[in-house]
């Protein structure tokens, strides 16, 4: 019997261009032809009145119509929150902005602590949010409280409202946009099934408390590519809190590639990943002045299993670190108040259903230099990281080397790393092949 040949295509493509294919089939079959412009609603579109009831009209009748475009033409459209529909994609053109108010008020939960994000669906198929506009949530008056909070009790987070939370949706899509400013996190996917975003520019400032780009949590067969993010904390953080039933994984099939990552906490897996990540391909990205850049973090009691993962053609400049892959969560990001230092010699613990499992890692054709150290692998006495594989990885930092503790069947393979000082790997209660090479 024959054996079918072995496709040569490269994994991120195998897992990506189907995705795309389905969307653009899902959005094929469907009618979107009528086009519901806010204007014709009553929006005034000049940044001072409020058209919160004028753009929800339109995106009701959009929603009741079966479907179509819910249109801003140029202007700035201040809002309270809005609930976008079914088959509905929302189109802000050149030079429109799409503003939340600023006020608390206006998206309180009721009498609870919680609040309403700025935009949100639920359930949905085929949803879009389209640019080449603007999404913007006046975070200013956000950050300043959030930030003496988290500085007053580490690892708190003020509770605040998203920009744009889709929950339980197929076929989401998202480009040509820029997202800014939100409160908190500005993209959240969470339980989503087939979401691409593309060209996407997210920005906030450097010292937002909590402003992470896009956070796909509970998420599969998503799809990250082209994009520019400049923020105040993760660039991308893939979240799995629980487990979801009748999935093994929580989030799984995740691609980002050519995407451009300047200011924020890198592109992270976790804190929560109690549901399991596995199928994570990253390709083609740069990463410039950005803390941390490839992450996964995770502690007792918040952990799963994170496998199958891969990291080809990676360049960074002045970052810190470069690689780090931690089960403590620890200090390894000079800015991150939330964590905690990790112990140099450490009693096993039980394992559970909550402990960290870290395996099956390939990071190939990275290129570093650190404005600290070069990274860490540590893993916990009763779940070491396990297989991992460093390809043509090479990095300079500016003070110590990699430290790899806790973990087995590392490979190094063509990879240097150059400190500033001191030896280049630190290997402590670790299996490593490769190191004579060093």
């Amino acid at each position: 019997m024959k054996t079918a040949p072995r496709s040569n295509m490269p994994n991120w493509k195998r897992l990506a261009l189907p995705l795309v294919a389905g969307i653009a089939t899902a959005w094929a079959s469907e009618a979107f032809a009528k086009t519901f412009d806010v204007r014709e609603f009553g929006a005034k579109g000049d940044g001072k009145a409020l058209d919160t009831p004028a753009i929800q009209k339109a995106l009701d009748a959009c929603g009741k119509e079966g479907g179509g475009t819910v249109r801003f033409a140029a202007g700035t459209y201040l809002s309270k929150p809005i609930v976008i529909k079914d088959k509905t994609t929302l189109q802000l053109e050149a030079g429109a902005m799409l503003k939340a108010t600023d006020d608390p008020a206006d998206f309180k939960k009721g009498a609870s602590s919680n609040y309403i994000h700025f935009i949100t669906g639920k359930n949905l198929t085929s949803v879009a949010i389209v640019g080449p506009g603007t999404i913007d949530g006046s975070g200013a008056k956000w950050w300043i409280p959030a930030e003496e909070a988290r500085r007053k009790v580490r690892g708190y987070t003020l509770p605040r409202p998203n920009l744009i939370v889709l929950t339980g949706c197929k076929n989401v899509r998202m480009e040509n946009v820029t997202l800014q400013n939100s409160p908190k996190f500005h993209f959240v996917p969470t339980d989503c099934d087939g979401v691409v975003v593309s060209n996407v520019t997210i920005l906030a400032p450097p010292r937002a408390a909590n402003t992470d780009a896009i956070d796909p949590s509970a998420s599969r067969h998503v799809l990250i590519t082209h994009c520019r993010i400049d923020v105040g904390d993760d660039n991308i953080a893939i979240k799995a809190g629980k487990k979801i039933d009748g999935r093994d994984f929580a989030c799984e099939d995740i691609t980002v590639t050519d995407c451009t990552f300047l200011h924020g906490h890198g592109l992270s897996i976790g804190s929560e990943t109690a549901g399991g990540v596995r199928n994570v391909t990253v390709r083609n990205c740069t990463f410039e002045g950005t803390e941390n850049g490839i992450r996964i973090k995770s502690q007792r009691g918040k952990g799963g299993i994170v496998e199958n993962l891969t990291y080809t053609d990676i360049t960074m400049k002045n970052v810190d670190p470069a690689i780090t892959l931690t089960c403590y969560y620890q200090t390894n990001s000079s800015q991150d108040m939330g964590q905690q230092s990790t112990p140099a010699e450490e009693d096993s613990k039980p394992m559970d259903s909550t402990t960290p499992v870290y395996r099956n890692i390939h990071i190939k054709n990275l290129t570093a230099t650190c404005v600290k150290s070069a990274g860490m692998i540590v893993g916990l006495p009763e779940s070491p990281i396990s297989n991992v594989i460093l390809e043509n990885v090479h990095i300079t930092s500016a003070t110590t080397g990699f430290l790899i503790r806790n973990a087995k069947g590392i490979q190094l393979k063509n990879t240097q790393v150059t400190p500033g000082q001191g030896p280049a790997f630190i290997v402590e209660n670790a299996k490593v092949t490769g190191l004579e090479k060093q």
